[in-house]
């Protein structure tokens, strides 16, 4: 009796509209299934492209960071090569000023002397000639016979007593103070009033 159910279905006449409501269905279902699909495989997408931009994000601090500390070490460098610039000459002219020291006893012993000759004005040309030299290089003098006693830039030898308005200065200098580049390379050695 089956078989006679399942004849006459299959000899009954099919409406089309069924079989189109029966394939719309299917391919809503499928349709449903693939949008599903796709909405899975775009929150995927988006959770990696979310995830890649955070690398980036990353990277890109990192790159600058890094960028940041190489620039800030190459100034660092440049400074130190302007430093080393400056004084790399500063045991050379130390020697030097022992040199210098000795021109200037020798320019005192002469300007004493009565009778002025060639030898003084040839000490005094090459004594200038050496002192213009240093001077390019960045040596200065530190002034400081009648200054405050400042032992930044003076070395006292001893106290003397003297008058009020003398009390706590430079009272005698016994050896010339130097600067190279704003730099003490010599302190002055003096007699400071007391």
């Amino acid at each position: 009796m089956q078989e006679e159910t399942q004849e006459t279905q299959e000899n009954e006449p099919i409406d089309i509209e069924d079989v189109h409501f029966e394939e719309n269905s299917s391919s809503k279902t499928e349709t449903h299934v693939k949008d599903k699909k796709k909405g899975k495989k775009d929150a995927k997408i988006e959770e990696e492209l979310l995830e890649c931009n955070q690398k980036v994000a990353d990277l890109n601090d990192k790159y600058l960071r890094l960028f940041s500390d190489f620039d800030n070490f190459r100034k660092r460098k440049s400074l130190e090569i302007i430093e080393i610039r400056k004084t790399a000459a500063e045991d050379l002219i130390l020697s030097l000023l022992n040199v210098v020291d000795d021109f200037e006893r020798a320019i005192t012993l002469l300007s004493n002397l009565e009778q002025k000759d060639a030898f003084e004005e040839g000490t005094m040309l090459i004594y200038n000639k050496l002192i213009n030299i240093l001077k390019q290089q960045g040596l200065e003098e530190i002034d400081a016979l009648k200054q405050d006693f400042n032992t930044d830039f003076h070395e006292a030898i001893t106290n003397i007593p003297v008058d009020d308005d003398m009390k706590g200065k430079v009272f005698d200098v016994v050896q010339k103070g130097y600067l190279l580049n704003g730099k003490v390379i010599r302190f002055a050695k003096v007699v400071v009033g007391s």
